[in-house]
């Protein structure tokens, strides 16, 4: 598929239990686009680097702002002066969310959750590690918008907003070959993390169903994911997922019978995680709370600094 469809798929490994994120190379009329580019470390500098020698790079498409997607895109344009595209709101989360002020914010909201002791610190300390994984940060050149008709390898595609997974996350859609590079809003064997931090959509949960509904109405066959392997059939993909969620705010509601902190219903829908998995985790289990508490399924009340939902 990736020769008929004029790209190439470049794998880079992650040091986490999602151990890869799928990038990509693709000609176009005045060079050669990257589309998502790893962490900025020696792995990903690796990889690239013969890959840019024998290719002039002229655009850098960012599919959305974490890390395994931005990380080495300024490091990347800085070796080709390329131009990079990012929708704004991700552009903008991207350049301030790993800066010290911001950590700030997420130490205090982290506190809220009713977490044990030292372990805000620790959540904390996680994810202020990416700020060397993130820099140099890209110079944003242009902002990809809805409807936006945008050539990737032999093809045209039309860049869909699906926020969920971060609030401007896109995916890129040909008509033509009924063909999606889903980027992390759909994947075949797990289902992408859906967490609220306390800042941007208010209710991501609801916003990745929308935006699950939105592809579900085109019936893609074909699906390139940026974990995992290309697989067939989108809508029956995005029922599972739907499905899965459902299911998982069945869970959520059966633990908060009696007032229960984000970390007491975090507790009972996962286990056995490290650190770098606790912070996708907690940030999961309040999206799921507040799914229900904005859709008027339960309540919820700050006490001594701790929020508790219930119904």
């Amino acid at each position: 598929m990736f020769t008929e469809i004029g790209v190439k798929q470049v794998t880079i490994p992650l040091p986490f239990r999602l151990n890869h994120v799928n990038c990509f190379l693709a000609e176009g009329e005045h060079g050669w686009t990257i589309m998502d580019t790893g962490l900025n470390n020696d792995v990903s500098q690796d990889i690239w680097k013969p890959i840019i020698e024998q290719h002039e790079v002229t655009d850098i498409i960012i599919t959305h702002y974490h890390p395994d997607h931005f990380g080495y895109a300024g490091r990347l344009q800085q070796l080709t002066n390329a131009k990079v595209w990012m929708t704004e709101v991700d552009a903008q989360a991207g350049l301030t969310y790993w800066e010290p002020e911001s950590m700030k914010n997420v130490y205090e909201n982290y506190k809220t959750c009713g977490l044990p002791g030292s372990l805000s610190h620790e959540l904390t300390d996680n994810e202020e590690g990416f700020n060397l994984r993130v820099k140099p940060y890209a110079k944003v050149d242009h902002y990809l918008t809805e409807g936006m008709k945008i050539g990737i390898g032999k093809y045209e595609y039309e860049v869909i907003f699906t926020p969920g997974h971060s609030d401007g996350l896109v995916t890129f859609y040909n008509k033509e070959k009924s063909l999606l590079f889903s980027t992390d809003h759909i994947l075949p064997k797990i289902t992408p993390n859906i967490s609220y931090w306390f800042r941007g959509i208010t209710n991501p949960l609801q916003a990745f169903f929308q935006s699950l509904e939105k592809i579900k109405v085109l019936d893609v066959e074909y699906v390139i994911p940026s974990h995992g392997k290309p697989f067939q059939n989108a809508t029956k993909r995005i029922e599972e997922i739907v499905n899965h969620h459902h299911e998982r705010l069945e869970k959520v509601m059966e633990s908060i019978k009696k007032p229960s902190t984000i970390y007491e219903v975090n507790g009972q829908l996962f286990k056995n995680l490290n650190i770098h998995e606790t912070r996708f985790a907690v940030g999961e289990t309040l999206a799921h709370l507040e799914y229900l508490y904005q859709g008027g399924e339960c309540k919820k009340s700050l006490e001594n600094g701790t929020w508790y939902y219930f119904f």
